[in-house]
């Protein structure tokens, strides 16, 4: 197979590193409910033993990628591949490339965090912390799985941790938002389910396995048929409108640390996803159907800054600004070309830390004034002015500030628009004016919330809270910092997926002029 493919299996692992990373989370969830007692004995000893697994994984994955994992290669590297269930074809089959690397680098450090925020946790410390190593080794298999089945399994068990995080611990109407939550991701799984076993079946000989079926890359209806199964499935989880509903109900019901996991992590494997299956398995339909893909994008980022304006609620509109810049990483990936790409990628990595940063600073001002309601805020930068510089550097990354990672990702993505010639002259202006629209109302939408919740008259009540803690300090810094350093130095984390973007560019490329030289010749 060519080496300039994006599914190769460049490198076999002599250790099973990939597996440790999948396995050592889901190792801690099995020691955590032996502890003796119950959650009141010591309600702190399921959590550090949460920290201590998370942490010791986070290290084995920047172990992994910064010192055995190559830049340079575009394929898959470190693969592992185990004949688990013969009888259905189903393997254990592992292996990382540049398009999952970044993203499992965000999943570990999010999670790692995630628990670090949940430190006042006191009821049911066993089973929250449990689930959050379950979802930790989910969340790995899903950016590492070669095998498709084995892939929506992971896929389809990283449902359930989250259902029970906002179902147990979240707010009032908990159990609406977790039962909308299932129900969307439930069904979406359905149509991934059937467009990957059609793959599977197709061409007369059944595999499962990703590097097989990409080679195939079906053509015709059958290709647009899978594509848009995959679409929606995968566009439930991104999200795309209208299928977005479930996500500000998600948010405005769970608690800091599950919000930081969903939008950190979980919308970012609608992103991964689309890239690995309707892009690199799919492309003659993606060029195809790229077009409707950069229009939904632009509804995204319109409707959800719109629709930010409407909410009194922080979260819930923070909710709806990740609608809005999820809009972003479709344009990109609609641009057919690698700096599209490349800033879709980019988008990812970036919204990831600077939503997480979001969400952990609303939680924190939220344990002190037990409110989420703007208009019932006031005047909280003079009692919490650190906590206020904080969220408000968040806010500006998030509005692409020039320095920060938010401003690299997006001019990135428009420049990749602007800079390939799939689309008419036309086409690329209006979509660069629209999207354009979306960058003037974000920063009115997050700064007019700033200006509510922390200045303004001051609410009596919250006339005497105290600032953050030096572990709060120290989750934000962890959050904020990248964001600074990918802003004024984006090359280090380019560097990890852009030869694994030029060569999946490049096959788009090959699969375009072949659909404009059968048009020339049958026009």
């Amino acid at each position: 197979m060519d080496a300039n493919m994006p599914l190769t299996a460049a490198s076999q692992a002599s250790i099973p590193w990939l597996s440790l990373i999948v396995l050592l989370p889901a190792a801690g969830s099995l020691v955590i409910p032996l502890l003796p007692g119950g959650d009141k004995s010591n309600s702190n000893l399921p959590r550090n033993i949460a920290l201590g697994f998370l942490f010791a994984d986070f290290l084995l994955i920047i172990g992994v990628i910064g010192t055995i994992f190559n830049t340079q290669v575009p394929g898959i590297q470190l693969a592992e591949r185990v004949n688990w269930i013969p009888l259905i074809g189903l393997e254990w089959s592992l292996g990382i490339d540049g398009i999952s690397a970044p993203l499992l680098v965000l999943s570990g450090l999010i999670t790692l965090l995630s628990a670090a925020a949940s430190w006042k946790l006191k009821s049911k410390t066993k089973l929250y912390f449990a689930l959050l190593l379950i979802q930790a080794s989910a969340q790995g298999l899903v950016f590492l799985s070669q095998d498709f089945l084995l892939f929506f399994l992971a896929w389809e068990l990283e449902l359930v941790p989250v259902y029970l995080l906002i179902a147990i611990w979240g707010g009032t109407n908990r159990q609406y938002a977790a039962t909308k939550f299932i129900l969307y991701t439930a069904l979406a799984s359905l149509l991934i389910l059937i467009s990957g076993l059609a793959l599977a079946l197709s061409a007369g000989q059944y595999t499962l396995n990703l590097t097989e079926l990409a080679s195939r890359a079906p053509k015709g209806s059958f290709g647009l048929f899978c594509y848009l199964g995959f679409l929606v499935g995968f566009g439930v989880k991104l999200p795309i409108f209208p299928l977005h509903t479930w996500l500000p109900d998600a948010h405005g019901e769970a608690n800091a640390p599950v919000s930081m996991l969903l939008a950190g992590v979980l919308l970012k494997m609608g992103g991964y996803a689309l890239l690995r299956f309707n892009v690199q398995m799919l492309p003659e339909a993606h060029t195809q159907l790229a077009p409707a893909l950069v229009v939904i994008g632009i509804v995204n980022i319109i409707y959800g800054a719109l629709n930010a304006f409407a909410q009194d609620n922080v979260k819930r509109r923070i909710a709806c600004s990740s609608v809005s810049h999820m809009g972003f990483v479709l344009l990109g990936i609609g641009a057919i070309d690698a700096l599209g790409i490349s800033g879709a990628m980019l988008q990812m990595i970036s919204h990831g830390l600077i939503a997480a940063a979001m969400f952990f600073f609303t939680g924190s001002f939220y344990e002190r004034t037990n409110t989420l309601s703007i208009p019932n805020m006031g005047g909280l930068a003079k009692v919490l002015p650190i906590t206020f510089a904080f969220f408000l550097a968040s806010s500006l990354a998030s509005l692409a500030l020039p320095g920060m990672s938010g401003f690299v990702s997006e001019i990135t993505v428009f420049l990749g628009i602007t800079s390939q010639d799939n689309f008419t002259s036309i086409f690329r202006a209006i979509t660069i004016f629209m999207a354009a629209i979306g960058l003037v109302l974000t920063p009115i939408y997050l700064l007019s919330m700033c200006r509510r919740v922390f200045f303004g008259p001051r609410i009596p009540a919250l006339a005497k809270i105290e600032e953050m803690s030096p572990r709060e300090l120290t989750i934000g810094l962890s959050l904020l910092v990248p964001t600074l350093v990918i802003g004024f130095w984006p090359r280090i984390a380019i560097d990890l997926y852009e030869s694994s973007t030029n060569a999946l560019a490049q096959t788009l490329l090959t699969h375009n002029l072949i659909a404009i030289t059968k048009f020339t010749i049958f026009s």
